[in-house]
């Protein structure tokens, strides 16, 4: 794959895309709100405005043009010379049936399929011929230019052009150290700027350039010469732009500038650049690919590399699979070559320098002592696959019992991957088995490619398993609509993970990937996770008896808002827009459902009338009354009503500052950093801010109220829906906070982000890590040894991959001759008479161990120190548990008191 673009206007009329208005449009928030976070509005009105030509329509080339119509570009091109082969349906995952069986053009085939993606996007199409002959000057019509499946020579060709086209292609110290040891998450050489800092007021407005001491302090140059520090103060990122330059291809073919993804072998990207630059040359002397599992063949390729110090296995690899298609593999590199497509046009984030090599190495390795026969051709749809894995392993992907948790943007990129791998299929025996409660909305979009705007407000699982089938008819997709959790395992038993071989998540929060991987240790299934957000992606492999599970480590939780902070000292945008949550949350859900749960309970306003003036204490009459005497009648109610909800939330309720310069106990100043002094508001009708927070959104809960007398109607957060008037509410509220604080408001779009908790996310880092996770998914089916397994984290935008081996599995040693994991499991089996004793003496007899403590869950069964716990020994387990009917196990946790044993190395160990 080549990467190249341009900034010239200049046309011909073969290849250039219609003329299209290039005034800035207005960002369809409802569509692009999460990418939006990613690039900004600035890089999306350049991206929106920018024309794009992609030449071949394989796999990797369909790819990319999925994730860059997603995203939003102006114009796309798709170029393609090629017919439709059976071949392309195991790779591109665009193309169908009839489209082989018509020899249609595969740029032609793709089109209406890659259009409907984004109605925003014009696609248009090319079949002319595209060789070192043809005339390049229509390529200025375009600002990137994206070449797959081009031979090296017409690569070189093209990149000249482009680069040397004109415009050209695009290409003493004070310390600040953290309060209430918070990380900067800053990087030594980025600029920050202080603003609020006392005493050195000189510092305020100005940029300074960083030198990272600890993760709570760095440096910012010599400020010896200015006021003392007194205190306060905060500081931001100031992200300076920084030019790149770009060496021609040919320049960089000799001495190339290569990422490394995997540290583990640092000498692999030179030696595949090595290796590809042969397989060009043998495609210039004969015309064609290496023959899959022709030795002649590899030899030959294997002397073209006698000048480079390459791998001869590498090459041999690279020999038998050169005609074959990895589909997880072009789904990676799709992601990040889309990801420098979007840097192109939009100048945002640092791009590649200059070329990343990513290979499979480890999936391919394992399989050549194998015949030639398992990777020849059979003339289906996998032969592509089969040329790179052979056919064994398609036939165990093609048995493969799945279960996906969550169907969003991950779990699409997952089920199109399934599909061109042949996983589950119905003649095979295999299934894929997917469930979210979900339905689609129209943000998501943007991400979930599988859904279209037809689709919306329909369930994801069930949409997304009929979208699969049009991509492979053969697999069996069972869809379900129900979470997993606690309340599901009636559905998801036992019995049910039993069937499978292997679990899938495509979650978007922890406690839910936790459950199930706890699931799927108990029921020693292999678990494949894997998370975005924005340009970041990371992966990690969980293997039976091999690695650590998820629920092995622990991110630290996230710090919630202190109350105080909220109500009397606020101190950032963060803490106004928590508060206005709060306020929505009480005034339009909280309320009304407590109005709702004390009718529930009594019968008529007479009978509660008539219990009151009993002076009977009656739970919630209070707030009640309360809310039926400001039960508006008209809508001039619900205005003066609002207006009073100013005044009391933004001039009476104001916290009443002592004097500037009071002192503490401690003789340090009250108002200092972090807190600030609050300012009353007076209403004013000609503030454009106060009216529409007054009118349109600070109304009381009144407005919930339905003509049912004694019935409230509660309104749950939604923070997508532009018309319900929730994020006018959030919004108004915040920034009247903000102003009494002396705050910077936010703008909608971040209060958005901020109230909704809604996480970036991107196309792009979402195929780069579903790709990923496919390649281990191949491993794990193939049971491949721990050593072959990777865990990945990315960042895109930097750009950084690395590649690392799983986290191995930990054991805990108990005694010299005993030790266990997390997957181990030691069995009792008891009976309907089994007591507590037994359980304990069965221990004893089998492992030579006496339990100290026996707990189910959170439950203490035995405990000897704990008063009455020893008369629980007569009693049977079932009594003591209180199973369900249908349960044939439980699980115990038991301890042991600690015992010295004395290993072969002769010193002594504690269990």
């Amino acid at each position: 794959m080549n990467l190249s673009y341009t900034d010239s206007a200049s046309r011909t009329s073969e290849f250039s895309p219609p003329e299209m208005s290039a005034d800035s449009m207005e960002i369809d928030d409802s569509l692009y709100s999460r990418q939006r976070y990613v690039l900004g509005d600035s890089a999306m009105q350049q991206m929106a405005q920018s024309s794009v030509f992609l030449s071949g329509m394989g796999g990797l080339g369909v790819e990319i043009a999925k994730n860059i119509v997603l995203a939003g570009v102006k114009v796309l091109t798709l170029h393609d010379t090629k017919l439709c082969e059976t071949w392309d349906l195991g790779s591109n995952f665009f193309l169908r049936q009839d489209d082989v069986l018509t020899q249609r053009n595969r740029a032609l085939a793709v089109h209406p399929r890659v259009a409907e993606l984004n109605p925003y996007v014009h696609v248009d199409t090319s079949s002319s011929s595209l060789d070192l002959s043809t005339d390049l000057c229509f390529l200025k019509r375009y600002q990137c230019v994206i070449l797959t499946e081009a031979r090296l020579s017409l690569q070189k060709k093209i990149n000249d052009f482009c680069h040397f086209h004109q415009p050209p292609i695009r290409g003493n110290p004070g310390v600040v150290t953290c309060m209430d040891s918070r990380t900067h998450g800053l990087q030594t050489g980025q600029s920050v700027l202080f603003r609020e800092v006392n005493g050195m007021v000189t510092l305020n407005g100005t940029a300074r350039q960083v030198t990272v001491l600890s993760p709570y302090s760095f440096a910012v140059g010599d400020t010896s010469c200015l006021q003392p520090y007194a205190h306060g103060g905060y500081f931001l990122l100031v992200k300076t732009p920084r030019t790149y330059s770009f060496e021609t291809m040919e320049q960089q073919l000799s001495e190339p500038q290569v990422l490394t993804p995997d540290f583990s072998k640092p000498e692999a990207p030179l030696q595949i650049h090595a290796a590809m630059l042969a397989l060009d040359a043998f495609q210039e002397q004969h015309n064609r690919l290496p023959n899959i599992g022709c030795c002649q063949d590899a030899e030959v390729l294997v002397k073209l590399t006698e000048e480079a110090p390459v791998n001869s296995e590498l090459v041999r690899c690279l020999s038998r699979t050169a005609q074959g298609s990895l589909p997880p593999l072009a789904a990676a590199v799709g992601g990040i070559a889309s990801q420098e497509v979007l840097k192109a046009l939009t100048g945002k984030f640092a791009p590649l320098q200059q070329w990343f090599y990513l290979d499979a190495i480890e999936v391919v390795k394992p399989l050549l002592s194998l015949s030639a026969e398992e990777f020849s051709p059979r003339g289906d749809r996998y032969d592509g696959l089969r040329a790179c894995i052979g056919e064994t392993m398609c036939l165990e992907l093609h048995k493969l019992r799945v279960f996906m948790v969550g169907c969003g943007a991950i779990g699409c990129e997952m089920l199109k991957n399934f599909a061109l791998l042949g996983v589950g299929l119905a003649k095979s025996s295999g299934e894929v088995c997917v469930t979210d409660p979900d339905l689609i909305e129209k943000s998501n979009l943007n991400r979930q490619f599988l859904f279209r705007s037809q689709h919306i407000q329909k369930p994801k699982s069930s949409t997304a398993a009929v979208a699969t089938l049009e991509i492979n008819p053969e697999m069996q997709v069972d869809a379900h609509l129900n979470k997993v959790c606690p309340a599901t395992e009636g559905v998801y038993n036992d019995l049910f993970y039993s069937r499978l071989h292997l679990v899938v998540t495509a979650l978007d929060n922890v406690e839910a990937r936790r459950y199930v991987d706890s699931r799927s240790v108990s029921n020693q299934k292999a678990l494949l996770d894997s998370g975005t957000m924005g340009t970041k992606g990371h992966t990690e492999i969980i293997v039976p008896n091999l690695t650590e599970s998820y629920n092995s480590h622990r991110d630290p939780p996230e710090e919630e808002i202190p109350f105080c902070t909220l109500k009397s000292f606020p101190a950032v945008i963060e803490h106004t827009i928590q508060w206005a949550r709060d306020k929505f949350e009480s005034a339009f859900a909280h309320k009304p459902t407590i109005y709702n749960m004390f009718w529930q309970t009594h019968s008529s306003a007479e009978a509660v009338l008539q219990r009151m003036q009993q002076r009977e204490t009656l739970e919630g009459a209070f707030q009640v009354v309360k809310l039926l005497s400001r039960r508006p009648s008209q809508w001039e109610h619900c205005i003066i009503l609002a207006r009073l909800k100013f005044d009391k939330y933004f001039k009476r309720k104001v916290t009443l500052p002592p004097p500037p310069h009071t002192h503490t106990h401690t003789d340090s100043l009250f108002w200092q950093s972090p807190k600030r002094p609050p300012s009353p508001i007076e209403f004013d009708l000609k503030d454009s801010l106060q009216l529409e927070g007054t009118i349109d959104t600070l109304l009381t809960p009144d407005c919930v109220w339905t003509t049912e007398r004694l019935r409230m109607s509660p309104r749950m957060f939604e923070k997508d829906d532009d018309l319900n008037g929730h994020m006018d509410f959030v919004a108004s509220a915040s920034s009247l906070r903000a102003r009494m604080y002396s705050i910077e408001v936010a703008d909608r779009l971040k209060t958005k982000r901020i109230a909704g908790k809604i996480i970036p996310a991107i196309a792009t880092a979402t195929a780069a890590v579903a790709g990923l996770v496919s390649l281990e998914l191949v491993k794990v089916v193939g049971g491949y040894g721990f050593e072959s397994f990777n865990n990945c984290f990315f960042n895109l935008a930097i750009p950084v991959m690395v590649l690392t081996e799983a986290a191995p599995v930990k054991r805990t040693q108990i005694r010299e001759d005993i030790s266990f994991s997390i997957w181990d499991r030691w069995t009792v089996w008891g009976h309907q008479h089994f007591s507590l004793s037994d359980f304990i003496n069965a221990v004893l007899v089998n492992y030579g161990i006496e339990p100290t403590m026996v707990v189910h869950g959170v439950k203490m069964l035995y405990v000897p120190v704990m008063p009455g716990h020893n008369k629980r020994l007569k009693l049977t387990m079932q009594k003591l548990i209180k199973p369900s009917v249908d349960r044939r196990y439980v699980d115990l946790t038991v301890s042991f008191a600690p015992e010295y044993y004395f290993s072969p190395d002769g010193d002594a160990h504690t269990a």
